[in-house]
């Protein structure tokens, strides 16, 4: 499951549990891109509750919306991703290095406060 969350004009509440088919895949992506919609500067709280692997179908579903996301996450100035598996955090860090222009940084879940401190800080 995938939930997302706007809150206010700016930041996105994102909570991953589980593993996602392809038909919840599709449904996340376009929640994911009505509510980023019109964000500029944004931040972005990315929650992996419980990571499993998407289903393969899930997995292509996704590969063929990677233009469109690509240009939504420039959206974003600031992602901070909580997750208890260190490899979680160190992944999300390093495709963080790969996108220009946007701060990634991970978080263990128990470090929530410090996540959304961090979002708020200026420059």
């Amino acid at each position: 499951m995938l939930q997302i969350e706007k809150i206010g004009n700016q930041h996105l509440n994102i909570t991953l549990s589980g593993r996602l088919n392809k038909e919840q895949m599709n449904q996340a992506l376009d929640d994911l891109m009505a509510k980023s919609r019109g964000v500029e500067h944004g931040t972005m709280l990315y929650d992996i509750v419980d990571f499993k692997l998407p289903e393969p179908r899930a997995i292509v579903a996704e590969a063929m919306r990677m233009p469109s996301l690509l240009g939504l996450i420039r959206r974003f100035d600031r992602v901070a991703v909580l997750a208890d598996q260190s490899w979680l955090q160190k992944i999300s860090e390093l495709e963080g290095m790969l996108i220009p222009g946007l701060e990634l940084k991970a978080f263990s879940r128990a470090d929530r406060t410090a996540a959304e401190v961090w979002l708020k800080r200026q420059g």
